[in-house]
């Protein structure tokens, strides 16, 4: 793939968040603002907080997933010593779609920011993009979609960080525009596409980790962890959004399980890298060698983006 494909790409990406940009997102259609109006002003107070709760619930999450994957494409880039222009935009999106998260984490208002929507399309694109880069870098090599290349050509699920974090925001906003009373997205209760998006998330996130944890042959009891507690949490995500509105507090407790274990993952790569030689004494080294710090936390964002829709699904009437 030519320089100047790349170059054609990034501008794509760019045209992408500017056409978003354009886009009026802080209107609610006028059939959704009758419903709210008609709706009794009690109900509409305590289901206006768990509308913009969960908002914010996936802002957080995509702040943390945009982290996950600044910090993750650094190192990764770095250690290919920036080869290609291209691998500068997932530094930019990442760090965008993070203060955007931030931000929106700590806003209260029940309206779409199209700036912030903007950077969360621009991420999401960005991170598609990577992951047909990354698919290119794979099957350009000697033996072409191997499983050697698979383990040791550039990660195919590293991108999907940055396309997640961009999607969660974006749904996020989305869910902002949508009445207090009886949201909907994608044609169903907003808590249900909430639950489903954050199951999907997770389910993809766990298969590129059984990928590494299998290159490494799962040589600590450890490394079955991510393999076992997330699928489970992502399952149990779909089957309270699939069932009937009701109180899910197993899953409530797996997801919270689920949010730890990004911690303690990251706990157990910080392990990997001080056992190292040289241990932390040679960070410079074995950081770029050694198990990725920053892959954990996305469980963790994963996690929370779970707990804020299902606390939106148990309050949902269907």
């Amino acid at each position: 793939m030519t320089r100047t494909a790349l170059y054609v790409l990034g501008v794509l990406c760019a045209a992408s968040g500017v056409a978003a940009l354009a886009t009026k997102t802080n209107s609610a259609p006028a059939r959704q603002r009758a419903r709210l109006a008609n709706a009794p002003a009690s109900a509409t107070g305590t289901a206006s907080r768990a509308h913009i709760d969960a908002a914010r619930g996936f802002n957080h999450g995509s702040a943390l997933l945009a982290f996950s994957a600044l910090a993750d494409s650094a190192v990764e880039h770095y250690r290919g010593s920036f080869d290609n222009p291209a691998m500068y935009t997932p530094l930019v999106s990442a760090t965008c779609a993070l203060i955007a998260g931030l931000h929106g984490g700590a806003d209260r208002t029940e309206a779409a920011h199209s700036i912030r929507h903007a950077v969360y399309v621009t991420a999401a694109v960005a991170g598609v993009a990577g992951t047909a880069f990354h698919l290119y870098n794979v099957t350009k090599r000697p033996g072409g979609f191997s499983w050697h290349n698979l383990f040791y050509g550039a990660p195919l699920g590293a991108p999907m960080s940055l396309l997640l974090s961009g999607a969660l925001g974006a749904v996020g906003e989305r869910l902002r525009n949508e009445p207090a009373v009886d949201p909907r997205l994608f044609g169903m209760p907003a808590g249900k596409a909430l639950a489903l998006a954050a199951s999907i998330g997770l389910a993809g996130t766990v298969a590129e980790v059984g990928l590494l944890h299998f290159r490494g042959a799962f040589q600590h009891r450890a490394m079955y962890a991510p393999v076992t507690v997330p699928p489970l949490a992502a399952a149990m995500l779909a089957n309270a959004a699939l069932s009937a509105p009701r109180q899910h507090w197993l899953t409530r407790i797996w997801l919270r399980v689920t949010a730890v274990l990004g911690v303690v993952g990251t706990l157990f790569h910080a392990r990997g890298i001080a056992r190292s030689q040289g241990g932390w004494r040679n960070w410079s080294q074995n950081i770029l060698g050694g198990p990725p710090l920053p892959a954990p936390p996305s469980f963790t964002a994963l996690a929370l983006a779970g707990l804020a829709a299902l606390r939106m699904r148990e309050t949902e009437n269907e």
